[in-house]
């Protein structure tokens, strides 16, 4: 899965020490990153690289997170026409870019991207939040208010029915491929009781011994997924959801339209039932 990076080692303790040259900068515009590409592979700006042009990007810098003991920081400011050989690439092309730790840092620096860009000004009284200088917060000097990255929990869900598994395709999305069900938990929820409600709302099946599978942080919707298997309770005629579904299909093991890759929670699951490991 994508945050699988090992042998590198991800740290997200919050550090904010002055940057390095060998430091790296992650610079984002919307929904695209700033990277160069070379023999298939990618790698970002460093602090030397970029403070030839801006020389107070050592005084002006957010802390994001360290792999193998190097910083990599949020850039804002810079103009990446300054940079031949970098390129804006929207964040869909992490989906396979490689090296692998270098995929996982760009998704997850954007994550935390996009929540410091909406995060600029106190929701309870209006005034321009900090930075804390100890915890990855932003924090009102007025009224004390405190904001902490967001993160949603929701659930992965594959349900079986002897050798067969059900996949869908989500509606009104740029994912097009065969996924599982899925949706965020909702508040005062049991995340058990959410695979029992998004499984009815979804497909209008119920659902009976349910388990639990394995966890994955997926920066591109700001959520912690939750992987679980359940079995079939009753009748598999399905009703569809078609604002959520274009489509939910009885798969046999043997015959699933699904092939490995390493990025996703749902890939593994589904693999993991067609080669009989569940």
């Amino acid at each position: 899965m994508i945050q699988n990076i090992e042998p590198h080692e991800y740290r997200n303790e919050y550090t904010p020490e002055p940057p390095k040259k060998d430091s790296v900068l992650l610079y984002y515009e919307g929904r695209k990153v700033l990277v160069k590409i070379e023999n298939q592979e990618i790698s970002f700006l460093s602090f030397e690289e970029a403070g030839k042009y801006h020389p107070d990007i050592y005084e002006e810098y957010t802390y994001l997170f360290s792999i193998d003991g190097q910083g990599y920081y949020l850039a804002e400011g810079i103009d990446p026409e300054n940079f031949p050989g970098y390129e804006l690439m929207d964040n869909q092309y992490f989906r396979e870019a490689r090296p692998k730790y270098r995929q996982f840092a760009a998704v997850t620096g954007w994550q935390l991207y996009r929540w410091y860009q909406s995060r600029k000004y106190c929701g309870h009284c209006g005034q321009p939040l900090v930075h804390d200088d100890k915890e990855r917060m932003m924090r009102c000097p007025d009224c004390g208010m405190m904001e902490f990255p967001k993160i949603c929990p929701a659930v992965i869900i594959a349900v079986t029915h002897g050798d067969k598994i059900l996949m869908s395709k989500y509606a009104g999305r740029e994912y097009k491929k065969y996924a599982l069900l899925a949706g965020f938990c909702e508040i005062g929820e049991p995340v058990e009781e959410t695979v029992r409600r998004e499984v009815m709302e979804e497909v209008g099946l119920k659902v009976k011994n349910i388990r639990y599978y394995k966890s994955q942080p997926w920066s591109f919707t700001d959520t912690l997924l939750l992987g679980f298997f359940c079995e079939l309770d009753g009748a598999e005629g399905i009703t569809l959801d078609t604002e959520e579904l274009a489509m939910a299909e009885w798969f046999e093991r043997d015959n699933m339209p699904v092939e490995a890759e390493d990025l996703s929670l749902t890939n593994e699951m589904m693999m993991a039932f067609k080669h009989g490991k569940v």
